[in-house]
């Protein structure tokens, strides 16, 4: 294979781990905004689950323990989130932007109070973490032509919730589409009033909804400390919560597209890593603050063309009154 060829492939599997969150984050965000509630905390979701699942990981030394207590963190926000935006019915973006500068402020903080590291956490051994999972026969068809590398190289070698995140789009496009449960959110999303003349608890569907939201942030926050890092760093989710949420728009509120446009975000991030440093004809060496801009950038131009034409559900942000 090419040297180019090689290159290629490693921006592909880059590119899938890179997509993980992404994808998990969105797909929650998915639930959550389908049933009419703004959730622009997936940011904050995701870093209280990666704080809380690489202590719990640091602690007892187990990946599985780290991933239930950052599942756990991210549910409970998720909650917290619910409390305050449909029982009590307060602003929807206020609510998620108070959890992002809630958790960004505290996670730090219980980090130096712990571990005394400056806001980090311990660096996690290989059995705290998740590790690599090939795939069957990737090494033996590895030299296959075409189809081997890529399913050896690309696809194979992943941790567990790579292909977890891989599972969740078509689960999440059959739960909304072929289920009693998504028919209902889709519903409530469009017409809470209709929802609740059929006798159907508006409020209980969309607590169920934020609750899936944050078990999907659970795992994308505990991915990012305890899977493809090791260990809690200060902002590690890096704005990924907003992208997911840049995403779940692009891709118009459905899962397929979603997942797609979080591919998208993903193989720029990769592409970016692999261009720092690296001279360009006529431009020369590009500042590396520049390259690290380029999914950002490429967020906002696909938003400022397509955010137009994207029909969000018509109850998203609106406070549903029983009582009115």
């Amino acid at each position: 294979m090419s040297d180019a060829g090689a290159e290629l492939l490693s921006i592909l599997a880059a590119t899938l781990r890179l997509a993980t969150p992404l994808v998990l984050a969105a797909l929650g965000g998915l639930f959550c905004e389908r049933s009419g509630i703004i959730d622009i905390g997936l940011e904050g979701k995701m870093l209280g689950s990666a704080f809380a699942a690489a202590a719990m990981a640091a602690l007892t030394g187990s990946a599985w323990v780290g991933l239930g207590a950052g599942v756990a963190v991210a549910v409970m926000l998720a909650l917290v989130h619910a409390f305050a935006a449909v029982t009590h019915r307060g602003d929807q973006v206020v609510t998620g932007m108070a959890l992002n500068i809630l958790v960004a402020g505290l996670a730090p903080v219980l980090a130096t109070s712990w571990f005394h590291l400056d806001g980090t956490t311990p660096a996690l051994a290989q059995t705290a973490r998740f590790g690599a999972l090939p795939l069957p026969w990737a090494s033996a068809i590895v030299e296959a032509p075409l189809l081997g590398p890529v399913y050896a190289r690309v696809m194979s070698g992943h941790n567990g919730i790579v292909y977890l995140a891989a599972l969740a789009i078509p689960a999440t496009a059959l739960a909304l589409q072929r289920t009693r449960f998504g028919l209902r959110l889709r519903a409530v999303g469009e017409s809470p009033d209709a929802v609740e003349t059929a006798g159907i608890s508006v409020a209980w569907l969309r607590y169920r909804a934020l609750v899936i939201t944050g078990v999907l942030c659970g795992f994308a926050g505990a991915y990012l400390s305890i899977a493809a890092g090791a260990g809690f760093t200060r902002a590690m989710t890096a704005g990924r919560g907003y992208l997911a949420l840049a995403a779940l728009i692009f891709g118009r509120w459905r899962p397929v597209p979603t997942a797609l446009a979080c591919l998208l975000f993903a193989f720029a991030d990769a592409a970016q890593t692999r261009l720092q440093g690296a001279a360009l004809p006529v431009l020369g060496v590009v500042p590396v603050e520049l390259v690290s801009a380029i999914p950002y950038a490429l967020t906002v131009l696909l938003l400022a063309g397509f955010v137009g034409v994207s029909r969000a559900p018509r109850a998203l942000g609106i406070p549903y009154r029983s009582d009115r």
